[in-house]
């Protein structure tokens, strides 16, 4: 069994000591990270190789990574893109897309730019990642714009939603929990994979 893990770490350079715990404990096959908070490629995992993509503006804000085990077969998908989003090809099982992706809540995404997404990933695919939605789909007491424009984006191509209602993210002034962090797969994929949701972290079973 291969374990993928997302997790949005704010910083990876201050959470490196959860990062380690993490794959220790798990040993999976890649983690996919959100706000990195990143702005250069000077960073190193051991027995890990880390494929990057910072902020548009190269700020030390925003960016996402993927890491991917040193002892499994991996690829990296090239992506034509504005979206803060990597993907790469992976050899667990059989041969899986695994991109990680970050939308911005305060950044309009247009729905070209994720179907766009879509076309550039090799199948079957899991995309997992910090969409900053709300739907009643995913266990959201409301919905929002963003939400709305995920559920037309998960229906226009037929793709599978794997959370269920489990919060993943505690917004401090409205002192309320939420689910923004989402994985979504190929329908292939689907009945070989499982999720579990701690606090921010998905874990996902192959």
């Amino acid at each position: 069994m291969a374990t993928l893990i997302s997790w949005n770490c704010r910083g990876f350079q201050n959470k490196s000591a959860e990062l380690r715990d993490l794959i220790n404990k798990h040993k999976p096959a890649c983690i996919a990270l959100q706000e990195t908070f990143l702005k250069a490629d000077k960073h190193s995992i051991r027995q890990y190789k880390i494929y990057s993509k910072h902020h548009i503006a190269d700020r030390a804000s925003g960016g996402v990574a993927i890491l991917s085990a040193t002892d499994i077969p991996t690829i990296p998908v090239t992506l034509n893109t504005n979206l803060q989003t990597v993907a790469i090809r992976i050899q667990t099982h059989s041969l899986i897309t695994v991109c990680s992706l970050y939308l911005p809540p305060s950044e309009r995404v247009s729905q070209t730019d994720l179907n766009n997404l879509i076309h550039q990933l090799p199948s079957p695919f899991i995309i997992s990642g910090d969409l900053n939605g709300h739907s009643s789909l995913w266990g959201s007491s409301d919905s929002n714009s963003r939400g709305l424009q995920i559920e037309q984006f998960i229906a226009d191509h037929n793709l599978c939603l794997l959370n269920s209602d489990e919060k993943t993210h505690f917004h401090l002034p409205t002192r309320t929990f939420h689910s923004v962090d989402l994985a979504i797969c190929s329908p292939p994929l689907l009945p070989f994979l499982s999720l579990t949701m701690t606090y921010t972290i998905a874990t996902i079973f192959l």
